[in-house]
C-alpha cells in the first residue's frame, strides 16, 4: 500500500539550518520528533522507509544541522564557535517549535542515529521533564573511543578520553529521575558500539530503570539498512509514548 508523504522545508534558526517535515495528516495533538542526526549528517528527507513511519503517525520532524557537535555541552568549532549542540537545541530549537507549530514538551520526542543516538540519551538522562520520550538507534555511546583513536574534533572539545567519558550517556543517568519511555537498539555485528549499549543495558537494569532495547536484531550493522528496518519499531515506541505522555494524569 503506497503512503502519500508530506512536505519538507529548511529553515535557518539562529543561524543554522533544520529541515522540517510536515505530515500530510499531522497528529491533531501536535506531537513532533526531534531528529539527531549521526556524524555523516545524511538526512532522514531521502529515506523515505523512515519518513513513512512518519506519516503514519502523523509526527512532525524537525531536524538541526549539527555537524560535528555531538550534541553534548561542549564547544565544537565545527558547529558553532559560541554556543555548544546541547544549548542551541534548548535556547533555540525548543523555542522555534513553541512558535512555528506551538509544540512544546513533554510533546516533543527525542529520536537519534549514531552520534545522534548517544546525543538524544544524554538529553534524556540529563533532561528527563523536557524529553520523556526517546528512541535511539546504533548510539555512539562510548564515544571517548573516537578521542583514543587520534579523533581531532573530540580531543579538541575534551580534556582527554576520561573527561569525555564522564560526560556519556550512561554517566548521566539519575536513579531517580528518566525519561519514562526509552528504547535504544545495535545490531550485534556493529562491533564499534554494541558492547557501549549492553553496558547501558545493564545499567538501567541494575537500577530498575524501566527501557526497551533490541541488541539482537542483526540487520546491516552500523548503517541506514539497519535504521529502515528498525524504524517501524522505533517510531511505533515513540508514537505510543508521546500518546502515554498525552493521557498521563499529573
Amino acid at each position: 500500500m503506497s503512503i502519500t508523504l508530506g512536505q519538507w522545508d529548511a529553515v535557518e534558526v539562529a543561524g543554522h539550518t533544520c529541515h522540517l517535515y510536515e505530515p500530510s495528516k499531522p497528529s491533531p495533538h501536535g506531537t513532533t520528533v526531534l531528529y539527531l542526526h549521526g556524524l555523516r549528517a545524511a538526512r532522514l528527507k531521502y529515506r523515505s522507509g523512515i519518513v513513512e513511519q512518519m506519516e503514519l503517525h502523523g509526527l512532525r520532524v524537525i531536524e538541526p544541522e549539527g555537524d560535528f557537535s555531538w550534541w553534548v555541552d561542549r564547544i565544537s568549532v565545527r558547529f558553532d564557535p559560541e554556543i555548544t549542540g546541547e544549548q542551541y537545541i534548548l535556547k533555540h530549537v525548543l523555542p522555534f517549535l513553541a512558535e512555528h507549530w506551538d509544540c512544546r514538551p513533554p510533546r516533543i520526542a527525542l529520536l537519534g542515529a549514531s552520534m545522534g543516538g548517544q546525543g538524544a540519551l544524554r538529553l534524556a538522562y540529563i533532561y528527563p521533564d523536557k524529553f520523556p520520550v526517546v528512541a535511539a538507534l546504533y548510539p555512539s555511546i562510548d564515544f571517548q573511543k573516537k578521542i583514543e583513536e587520534g579523533n581531532s574534533v573530540l580531543s579538541a572539545m575534551y580534556r582527554d578520553a576520561e573527561d569525555a567519558r564522564q560526560d556519556t550517556a550512561t554517566l548521566h543517568i539519575h536513579p531517580l529521575n528518566w525519561p519514562r519511555h526509552q528504547f535504544f537498539c545495535c545490531d550485534p555485528a556493529d562491533v564499534r558500539w554494541h558492547d557501549s549499549a549492553d553496558r547501558l543495558r545493564m545499567k538501567l537494569y541494575s537500577l530498575g530503570i524501566p527501557h526497551e532495547c533490541d541488541l539482537e536484531t542483526t540487520a546491516g550493522g552500523h548503517s541506514w539498512e539497519y535504521f529502515e528496518h528498525m524504524a517501524p519499531r522505533a517510531i511505533g515506541f515513540i508514537a505510543d509514548g508521546l500518546e502515554s505522555e498525552r493521557l498521563r494524569v499529573v
